[in-house]
């Protein structure tokens, strides 16, 4: 059996990185852009538009990060039970990737609660006009903050993706795998 998990770690790391960079860049440039049209009516339009375009992608690469990290859980499940620390990191990892997948889920409502707006006047895809309809206005208000939630979400999951990197050095296994008895039998005592 090979020891080696290319495709899946493939998956997980493309799959995760577009989740990061598209989320990031359509928070800075698609609702930057839109913000930057000389008519408030179109603006909501315009990046609609945008992120209309990228939500096939985002779905894909979502997927594809958790197809790879399902098979990575899969393949070093032993790892996870036996190494010390892992268990843990892994726990985070999943926790903040419900949240990130919460997160998107909640800003695709948000953001097919503004399509049905378009035409109304804004300041950006996330800031609302003075003359902004109140409902219109908070979805905005929540949309904002989802959308630097994201990319913060995935950020974490991308830095725990390193530590994992890391705990699977020879020298991290073998300390890990050896200081787990002596840590139960500790306890048991």
């Amino acid at each position: 059996m090979s020891s080696r998990n290319t495709v899946l770690r493939s998956l997980h790391d493309v799959g995760l990185a577009a989740w990061f960079g598209g989320s990031l860049a359509g928070a800075v440039a698609v609702n930057g852009a839109a913000a930057d049209l000389p008519d408030p009516t179109r603006r909501l339009k315009t990046a609609n538009t945008g992120w209309a375009r990228w939500t096939p992608v985002n779905a894909a690469a979502i997927a594809a990060h958790l197809i790879g990290g399902a098979g990575i859980l899969s393949a070093n499940r032993t790892r996870v039970g036996t190494q010390a620390g892992v268990k843990a990191s892994t726990v985070s990892k999943l926790a903040l990737t419900a949240a990130a997948l919460g997160t998107t889920a909640y800003s695709g409502v948000l953001g097919s609660r503004l399509r049905k707006a378009e035409g109304v006047p804004v300041e950006g895809a996330t800031d609302p006009a003075p003359v902004t309809p109140p409902g219109v206005a908070a979805t905005q208000k929540q949309l904002d903050v989802c959308q630097w939630v994201i990319p913060a979400l995935t950020a974490g999951m991308l830095v725990l993706t390193a530590v994992h990197g890391e705990q699977q050095r020879p020298g991290q296994q073998l300390a890990g795998v050896l200081g787990a008895p002596g840590r139960w039998l500790r306890a048991a005592a």
